[in-house]
């Protein structure tokens, strides 16, 4: 795609990374036929080609509309489209471009800005905790978009951390919502990684990922988020405290995974953070990265609950786990080796659910209509528990459903001996 950029862009980082981008696209349109968006709506601006050729003319100087920021704003950036693209596309990273700079120069209605100010604020806040309690207490009053985002109380189990020591140690990210919203998840993470002889150790400074500020437009706000963890957990990557060196960055949740492993690409023109970005990201591992070594070593210590056949787990593959980091196959797999029957659906299984961080409280119809369709393609697996490996997920699709949503993490520490 041949590009002329605005003389404000040409020589600038953004423009230059968003210039090659733009020129690996060939309009072959293969990307629309993956796009959750563009099925639904069936509107040409609402697929990645579109917004491509939306985001191609502001950056060569066209005025830039309110229309081109809501085409924006519905892309869930999933990025199925990256998944598809023959000619490798980095639409994410272009997106990210083009989000910023429309959020710069269209006013949003009041309603809008209070809204995103809220989630950005509101999620990465210490205020979150006592909040999400609040919103406990108060739920059947609650409209339905944000009694949809308030699960049940955990229960005792979700607040016990291992406290064994081991050698082998890794650093986990704890998350902005999950430690108020879903405990059991960094706690059974933490114990599945006991079982295994590794120590899992937390850096209290660290928060947000930088995701949610990034995805709502706020570029800046993401990149200091990114700087604050990297900080928070330097001393532990050069093994400059008691605890010792760890061996890797763990992310049990597949949103923060990806971010993480881009802070390298986020910060490449920060002169105080570039290496360092680098290496943070060269260390993250999802944590189903870590199944190949857990599974020797947790086989011998799980038990079968007197069950002559194992419990059939219906896996949601989340979209930044199988198109954001390109990680597919090794939940079931790896699951299926310590006696688990794990089945993806068997239609639709590369499609998002409609969750996408804030998108379901921005975007409620499409991010349901998605949710709906989802859950339909995954009932088809004929399974009592449906399991996944980002929060968002969880909670968005247990929203839609009677049948039990959880991280297969949970599963795994439960079924432990």
């Amino acid at each position: 795609m041949q590009t002329h950029l605005a003389p404000e862009f040409k020589g600038t980082p953004a423009g230059e990374e968003a210039e090659a981008i733009l020129r690996k696209c060939v309009h072959c349109g293969f990307c629309t036929a993956t796009c959750p968006t563009y099925q639904l709506l069936g509107d040409e601006l609402d697929g990645p080609r579109g917004r491509i050729y939306l985001m191609k003319q502001l950056l060569e100087g066209a005025e830039v509309t309110r229309k081109t920021q809501q085409h924006l704003d519905r892309c869930l950036t999933c990025l199925n489209c990256e998944t598809t693209c023959p000619s490798g596309v980095e639409y994410g990273h272009l997106l990210e471009i083009g989000r910023g700079i429309v959020e710069q120069r269209v006013p949003r209605p009041a309603a809008e800005r209070a809204a995103r100010w809220l989630l950005k604020e509101g999620l990465t806040s210490p205020a979150f905790a006592p909040a999400m309690a609040l919103g406990r207490a108060v739920r059947p009053l609650l409209p339905a978009v944000l009694k949809d985002k308030v699960p049940p109380g955990p229960g005792r189990r979700a607040r016990l951390w291992p406290t064994r020591s081991h050698p082998r140690k890794v650093l986990l990210l704890m998350g902005c919502v999950q430690p108020a919203m879903m405990p059991g998840i960094n706690s059974g993470t933490a114990r599945v990684l006991d079982a295994a002889g590794i120590q899992t150790l937390v850096a209290d400074e660290a928060g947000c990922c930088g995701a949610i500020r990034t995805h709502l437009g706020d570029v800046p706000g993401g990149l200091a988020d990114m700087r604050r963890n990297i900080d928070a957990w330097w001393p532990l990557v050069e093994g400059l405290t008691s605890e010792g060196k760890v061996e890797a960055l763990v992310m049990n949740a597949s949103g923060c995974g990806v971010t993480v492993k881009d802070y390298g690409h986020a910060l490449a023109h920060d002169p105080a953070y570039a290496e360092k970005a680098r290496r943070v990201s060269a260390l993250t591992r999802d944590l189903c990265e870590l199944l190949p070594e857990l599974v020797p070593a947790l086989k011998p210590r799980l038990r079968r609950h007197g069950k002559a056949e194992p419990a059939r787990l219906a896996f949601h593959p989340p979209c930044t786990l199988q198109h954001g980091q390109q990680l597919r196959g090794l939940v079931e797999r790896h699951l299926g080796e310590l006696g688990f029957d794990v089945q993806l659906s068997p239609t639709e299984s590369h499609l998002c659910c409609g969750s996408a961080g804030t998108y379901s409280v921005l975007q409620p119809e499409l991010s349901h209509r998605l949710r709906e369709r989802k859950l339909q393609a995954l009932a088809a697996v004929d399974a009592p528990l449906i399991v996944s490996a980002n929060i968002g997920c969880i909670q968005h699709l247990q929203a839609g459903t009677k049948t039990p949503v959880r991280h297969w993490v949970e599963v795994l520490d439960e079924a432990l001996a």
